[in-house]
């Protein structure tokens, strides 16, 4: 397995990811994710400015997608009920992840957020911010699992609640 930055053909394979990650989500009653967005135009977008990046397995497929990046999110800039683990204007960013069907219960989530810190790492950063809904349990455990801890609630640009986590690397 892999990673790469992923191209503009793979944004059908990528969308077909993560539409199957907001119907599990609906399924389980969590509204991330239920309002349109991811779409096309934000995937294509990642492609466009570097930050997309795709899982390949074993016989070339992709298997997962990511946004991954090292910058500044203005929705991490204040965050409410706790404090990040370190105040740093620059970080890594990972933003959603969706791992294929097929992938379930593989630890691919945790082979791109070790990607992610290494990516962070080289570009000589301390820390990645993530962030996720109160009721995806299963991406809380898996950041957690990650060394991720909970720092506290942020708010995205449409009002919607999230919990903050950073890594420390």
């Amino acid at each position: 397995m892999y990673i790469r930055n992923a191209k503009k053909e793979d944004a059908a394979r990528i969308m077909e990811i993560i539409d199957n990650a907001k119907r599990s989500l609906k399924a389980l009653g969590i509204d991330q994710w239920q309002n349109g967005y991811p779409n096309m135009e934000s995937t294509l977008r990642d492609i466009e400015n570097g930050i997309g990046r795709v899982l390949i397995d074993d016989e070339e497929k992709i298997i997962a997608t990511a946004a991954v990046y090292v910058g500044n999110e203005p929705t991490y800039d204040k965050i409410y009920d706790g404090e990040w683990l370190i105040n740093a204007d620059t970080y890594g960013i990972i933003h959603r992840i969706a791992v294929d069907t097929s992938g379930k219960n593989k630890g691919l989530a945790s082979f791109i957020m070790s990607y992610c810190a290494e990516l962070a790492r080289d570009a000589g950063l301390s820390s990645l911010r993530c962030d996720t809904h109160f009721g995806n349990v299963i991406m809380q455990h898996t950041l957690e699992k990650n060394g991720y801890k909970r720092c506290g609630t942020i708010y995205l640009t449409d009002g919607s609640l999230r919990v903050g986590y950073e890594k420390l690397i």
